[in-house]
Formats: structure tokens, C-alpha cells, sequence
């Protein structure tokens, strides 16, 4: 079987001025995509952030990568003798996923009993990689130390979907999976009219209307965003990541606030699953866009999975704001289709 070499269409956008705890200055950012005008869209974005003192603001405020294993006791009983016995434990654990890897750490347990089924979801920090085989070597080793304690389980499944991976669930944005990053920026009312051709007020209506109420009557789950799937998509192929996990990553949380000073505007991705090392890495393309991103730098373990992570929710951002600007406009989004498609 041969693999297919036909390049997705690419283009660096930006720069982007970025600040925050995991990225600082001036950054242009890969983007692979069929939907061009994704480009000068993120690029508008990109302009804005150049405009405004400190530009975009990115903060990490969390990080990790799980696996949830599947236990099956007698009854709900058992289980739940078996959950005390496993928490005064938990050193023992920690030493078992050492083992495993010089980068993975385990950091919490969560568990759920439903009936006599055990769901036990370990959450673990696992440096620059994305951390899916990580987490699935040590799910592996600790369930096998686990059963040999004799606590009256026996073997489901090393993966018992409360995880969760790449699927749409609550539980993702609630305990976290992945980096969790908020990238904000305050624009001046100025600008706003100037380069966005639009108004703060208008902006943040909105994102009330459409963002907000509009997901909730959807059905949407933790999720208040008008397309952060388009930018996520076009970094995670330009950069080797695993594409799947947009289906989680997209879920996110775009907030507004219009103020004295001007439009605040902000997107919180609570489950960003990146990585600078792993599967896909190794290409030379993907190589390429890692050395300009910034992301070979000798910096501490997962410093630079915590720079890309800041810079994809910087890009969000980026996307998020131009299109809502386009849509206070009627008509304005299928004029720039039409333009730029044709």
C-alpha cells in the first residue's frame, strides 16, 4: 500500500503579536486548508492583534492527557471498596507510570461507578508530546498492577470512553484534557471601526445571540463558538497533529464584553490537544513549520507543546473575531467568499 503525497494548500499568516505565559512576540502560523478565505480571515485578525498594545494574550492555565480504564467488580459494592483501596494507593501508581516513561506523570484519578462497572480516568502530564500512546502505555501498566492487588475487579477495557478521546462529551471540559488556554485581547473602539467595520456593541451582541444562545437551542455541549474547528484544522495538518481531535478542541467558549476602552473579546479552549513530538513530527514539512514556529527551542519539558498550544488558541482567536465582525454586516461574509473562492 502506498501513501499519497498530494499537498494540502498551506500558507503562513501574520504575524501574530502574541503575549502570555507560554509565548511572547511577534509569530506567523502555518495554515493547511481547502477553505482559502480562511486566510485572509486570519490574517485580518492577525492585523488587529499588531494594532493593539500587548496584541493577543494567551495564558496556559492547565495541562494533561487521559486515559479512562474499565473495571468490572460483583456488584457496586465491590467497586467502591475496591475505589478506597486504590486512592490509598495512589503513590504506588505514581511510581508504576514513572516507570513507564521520563516524561509522564500522573497527576489524578477520577473515578465512576455505574452499577458494578468501575471507570477509573487517569489523568497524567506528558511533556511535549500530545501524549495518546503515553497515556495508553501507562493505562496499560497501571491496570495490570491494579488487578494484581487482588481487589475483586476484573479486566473491561483499557479504554472506557471517559476518557474522553475525540468525541463531543462534558467531561473533557469540566476535569480537562489536553491544555486548557484562554486567549484574549482588548481592542481599542477605534480600531474596531476602522478594521473590523464594525462596532464593540455590535461584536458583543452578537456573540450573545448567535454564540451563546444560538449553541444552546443546537443542543451544543460546553460549546459557544461560531467555527474554531476551521483554524484548529488548518494548524493541527500543518503542524502533524492528529486531526481527530478537533471534534474536542473545537469545543469552546468565545466571550465578549463591551467596555469604556473598547471591545474585549476572548476564546477559551478548555481541551487543546497538541503536541511538538510524536507521530507526524518526523516529516520534513512539519519539521519546517516546528523550527519556524519556535517550537525546537531548548525550553523545559513542555515548554514548546505549551508555546504551539498558545499559539493555535491565538489563532482562534484570530478567526473567531474576524468572522463575527463579518457577520454584524449583511452580506459582507458571502461577498468575501465569492471574492476569494473565485
Amino acid at each position: 500500500m502506498s501513501a499519497s503525497t498530494t499537498p494540502i494548500p498551506t500558507r503562513w499568516v501574520g504575524p501574530l503579536h502574541l503575549s502570555g505565559n507560554a509565548v511572547e512576540g511577534p509569530v506567523e502560523v502555518p495554515l493547511a486548508t481547502y477553505e482559502t478565505p480562511l486566510w485572509p480571515s486570519v490574517g485580518r485578525g492577525a492585523k488587529i492583534s499588531r494594532l493593539v498594545e500587548g496584541g493577543i494574550h494567551a495564558q496556559v492555565v492547565g495541562e494533561r492527557m487521559t486515559r479512562s480504564s474499565l473495571f468490572v467488580a460483583r456488584d457496586a459494592a465491590g467497586a467502591h471498596r475496591a475505589v478506597t483501596a486504590i486512592r490509598g494507593r495512589f503513590a504506588e501508581l505514581q511510581e508504576v507510570v514513572a516507570g513507564q516513561s521520563r516524561f509522564a506523570r500522573l497527576e489524578e484519578i477520577h473515578e465512576e461507578i455505574v452499577g458494578n462497572l468501575l471507570y477509573l480516568r487517569f489523568a497524567l502530564t506528558t511533556g511535549d508530546a500530545s501524549g495518546h500512546n503515553m497515556v495508553t502505555q501507562a493505562a496499560d501498566a497501571l491496570m495490570g498492577t491494579i488487578l494484581g492487588w487482588d481487589l475483586g475487579l476484573s479486566y473491561g477495557s483499557v479504554s472506557g470512553n471517559f476518557c474522553s478521546d475525540k468525541k463531543a462529551t462534558a467531561v473533557n471540559g469540566i476535569l480537562g484534557r489536553g491544555k486548557h488556554v484562554i486567549a484574549d485581547i482588548l481592542i481599542p473602539h477605534d480600531i474596531v471601526e476602522t478594521h473590523l467595520r464594525t462596532t464593540a456593541a455590535q461584536v458583543t451582541e452578537l456573540v450573545v445571540q448567535k454564540n451563546l444562545v444560538g449553541s444552546t437551542i443546537a443542543g451544543a455541549l460546553r460549546s459557544a463558538n461560531a467555527h474554531y474547528a476551521n483554524m484548529l484544522l488548518g494548524i493541527y495538518l500543518a503542524t502533524g497533529q492528529d486531526a481527530a481531535n478537533i471534534v474536542e478542541g473545537s469545543q469552546g467558549i468565545t466571550y465578549a464584553e463591551t467596555r469604556e476602552e473598547g471591545l474585549y473579546f476572548s476564546c477559551s479552549l478548555p481541551h487543546l490537544i497538541v503536541g511538538t513530538v510524536g507521530n507526524g513530527k518526523n516529516l520534513p514539512a512539519v519539521e519546517e513549520a516546528m523550527v519556524r514556529l519556535g517550537c525546537r527551542e531548548d525550553r523545559e519539558p513542555g515548554g514548546n507543546a505549551r508555546r504551539l498550544a498558545a499559539i493555535t488558541a491565538a489563532t482562534v482567536l484570530c478567526g473567531e473575531l474576524s468572522l463575527l465582525a463579518a457577520q454584524t454586516n449583511p452580506g459582507e461574509l458571502m461577498r468575501a467568499h465569492v471574492a476569494l473562492e473565485r
